[in-house]
């Protein structure tokens, strides 16, 4: 390819909307421009980052017996009113009627309609195991696009889907989509973790994350530095058990007495004004189940904050949200910044939940339920009504690993490129996907869901890999393998040499750009740097006096001078020594 033809133009100043390093350098590199809040266009460098991916996914798939197919972005109401999922998803689904009066979604993710393509097929357990995926794009009314391709509201992903007869074929597929995962993400040269995880809106028993190790993720990544425990945040579990101390209290302990904390309302506030330690304070927040189902009063240690997966996890729960102050005042009567469960009136909140910490803690400060009061010497298991304590809490960096109980936990920031499931029957049973076993008996099929974000994959790799001057691309991802730079277009000597080493890498199958453009040399040297191709030659005067080519890996400082005669082998091997990292 020759650079006059592929289109691409450079920008010399970061935009003034972009916040991580991949954004910019991805708008800089004229890789992606922007549409729409969360919406962009992939331009000609970008879509070839894109299609790398594409193919290291297929490769990988494909090798595991999985079959593509490609499904519409657009999808009827009455399928995801089948799977219960209409009213539940939320706002991010975007919803629309058309001329007919007819209502559909633009599919965030396709489930549904995976399904009702297999419920025509599958008839018997002879059908199964089966796997379907597509790469497509899909669109979620993200409330706050941001960060580029990382948080959009249209995306490009690999979603697949699998269905079996029995749990034991979902383990052996699972796992063997857990290794396509580790193979892809090690191919696209990413230095990533794979984590335990909560299912959110998608459902499920049992799923796994994969993240990209960056400062800039969105997500905490948890690890055990003993073991190989390793989750998201949201998932990950505390040592704390129930104290089955609790109820060991000196006689001579003093009861609960009021105290007055004017205008202090938060932790901070309270703990200042009455020194104590934060940790010393229990926070008591009021939730709203299901919509405003019905409400329950959550508990946890001051200093802690509250996990509100865990929470909907112990509950059962579909959501779980804290109501705005004007709402919850007209659900009770007790001024916010002052609850405490010693005294709740159980006919607005049907359950009080205590984080494993609440268990723990003695002669501590907890709202009075009266405005600009809160009790101190409060002692949990005597003064508080706690119907079931729960881990609720977010774990903390160095506290001890819930699986060993030797190591310590660590906490790394994380992007978030792909996840899988294994969703059992949450899809199948409503929407009648059944089978026949070898009884004649009929029997929900068995899913798994996969998927992978290939945008958000290749602004991970940014994140991971780049300096001062732009991208560095990891070899099999890169969108040209090699830049050939002719400094000096006027010379015929010069582009004579550098079409020859394009052409004759061309026809060993190598990805080349030849800069053919009649510019500064700083230019061009900026430009294939800003872009990150892996190699670069310099075809230049000084060099075609001493028969020589330059040849510098982006990785590396200081450019090789290679005979003109042997510039072809060297470049192919360069390519090859950066395939075996």
């Amino acid at each position: 390819m020759y650079w006059k033809n592929a289109f691409i133009y450079t920008f010399r100043k970061d935009p003034a909307e972009a916040e991580v390093i991949s954004h910019k350098l991805m708008i800089r590199a004229g890789m992606i421009k922007k549409v729409a809040s969360g919406i962009y266009s992939y331009l000609p460098l970008g879509l070839r980052v894109i299609r790398r991916i594409e193919n290291i996914i297929r490769e990988e798939l494909n090798k595991r017996g999985a079959a593509e197919l490609f499904m519409p972005v657009v999808v009827p109401a009455e399928l995801w009113q089948e799977s219960g999922r209409w009213n539940l998803y939320g706002p991010e689904l975007l919803r629309f009627t058309d001329r007919k009066n007819n209502r559909f979604c633009l599919g965030p993710t396709h489930e549904e309609v995976v399904v009702d393509i297999a419920r025509q097929a599958i008839r018997s357990y002879r059908d199964m195991p089966l796997c379907l995926y597509q790469i497509q794009d899909k669109f979620r009314d993200e409330i706050r696009p941001r960060f580029g391709l990382m948080r959009g509201r249209e995306f490009i992903m690999k979603d697949a889907y699998s269905f079996h007869a029995d749990e034991s074929s979902l383990d052996e597929m699972y796992w063997k989509m857990y290794d396509a995962y580790t193979a892809i993400f090690k191919r696209s040269g990413l230095e990533f973790r794979s984590v335990e995880a909560d299912s959110g809106a998608i459902g499920g028993d049992v799923t796994h994350e994969f993240h990209v190790l960056a400062e800039s993720g969105e997500d905490t990544v948890v690890y055990c530095e003993s073991c190989d425990y390793a989750a998201n945040i949201e998932k990950a579990a505390g040592r704390r058990q129930l104290n089955e101390n609790a109820g060991d209290i000196p006689e001579d302990a003093p009861q609960p007495t009021e105290v007055a904390t004017p205008d202090k309302k938060t932790i901070e506030e309270v703990a200042t004004f009455l020194n104590v330690k934060p940790s010393d304070t229990i926070k008591m927040l009021v939730y709203e189940v299901n919509g405003g189902e019905y409400l329950v009063a959550v508990c946890i240690r001051g200093d802690l904050e509250l996990n509100e997966s865990k929470l909907k996890n112990v509950l059962g729960a579909e959501s779980v949200a804290i109501p705005d102050e004007e709402s919850l005042s007209s659900l009770i009567d007790i001024p916010v910044g002052f609850l405490g469960a010693h005294d709740v009136d159980k006919k607005s909140i049907r359950e009080i939940v205590a984080d494993f910490s609440v268990s723990y803690m003695k002669d501590c400060v907890g709202g009075a339920n009266k405005k600009d009061y809160h009790l101190i010497h409060v002692y949990p298991s005597r003064d508080l009504y706690i119907d079931r304590y729960a881990d609720l809490a977010y774990v903390t960096e160095n506290e001890e690993c819930a699986r060993c109980g030797n190591g310590k936990l660590k906490l790394r920031r994380g992007i978030e490129v792909g996840q899988i499931f294994k969703l059992g029957v949450k899809y199948s049973k409503p929407m009648n996907l059944t089978y026949l076993n070898d009884k004649g008996e009929k029997i929900p099929v068995i899913m798994g869901c996969y998927g992978i974000g290939l945008g958000r994959t290749a602004a991970a790799a940014i994140e991971q890999n780049h300096d001062k001057d732009g991208i560095i691309w990891p070899i099999e991802i890169a969108p040209y393998k090699v830049a050939i730079l002719c400094l000096d277009t006027s010379n015929p000597e010069a582009v004579a040499l550098s079409n020859k080493i394009h052409d004759q890498l061309e026809d060993k199958g190598v990805d080349v750009i030849l800069d053919d453009r009649d510019d500064r040399p700083g230019v061009k040297f900026k430009d294939c740097d800003l872009i990150g191709f892996p190699i670069r030659v310099v075809i230049g005067e000084k060099g075609l006096k001493n028969r020589t080519v330059e040849v510098k890996k982006r990785t590396v400082p200081e450019p090789q001078k290679v005979a003109v005669d042997k510039a072809v082998s060297y470049i192919l091997d360069s390519i090859k020594s950066l395939y075996k990292k």
